[in-house]
């Protein structure tokens, strides 16, 4: 026979394994870098612009090589200082996952170009990112990759 103290402790394991739909400290802070990156990235601020990767970052875009730090930063302030187009950065971030100093996320980034004539050009890109904890705490992206749809 089952008694009353081994049901309340059976039911007490499963309310404590139940997942929760809170974000840790760690996603809310790679969202917020995300979110940040993506404002500063809209406002055309070159000079901040490369703060999301880390040194050692290595990115892959369908049908183009990988890229490393130095060639990632160059093409987005490259992008950026052309004053013939407006670049517009969307973001959807799909998940979250926090693996002590590491995390991947999933997201979509929409670009939007548009030249001085008014012709517009939209880029939908899914991609994953990987994240690492840096040595003053701040996130940064050491790999990702995007393709676009």
């Amino acid at each position: 026979m089952i008694t009353a103290s081994v049901l309340a402790g059976f039911a007490l394991c499963l309310l404590s394994t139940a997942p929760s739909y809170a974000k840790d400290a760690a996603a809310v802070e790679i969202e917020k870098t995300l979110t940040g990156w993506m404002a500063d990235f809209n406002a055309g601020k070159t000079e901040r612009i490369c703060d999301l990767f880390a040194a050692d970052v290595r990115a892959d875009f369908r049908g183009h090589p990988t890229r490393d730090h130095k060639a990632v930063c160059d093409l987005l302030t490259k992008s950026l200082s052309d004053e013939t187009r407006d670049y517009r950065y969307a973001l959807d971030i799909k998940e979250i996952l926090v693996f002590g100093d590491a995390a991947v996320v999933r997201l979509v980034w929409t670009l939007t170009i548009k030249d001085k004539d008014g012709e517009e050009i939209k880029s939908v890109e899914p991609g994953l990112d990987v994240f690492r904890r840096q040595a003053d705490g701040t996130w940064k992206i050491v790999r990702y990759m995007a393709y676009e749809e």
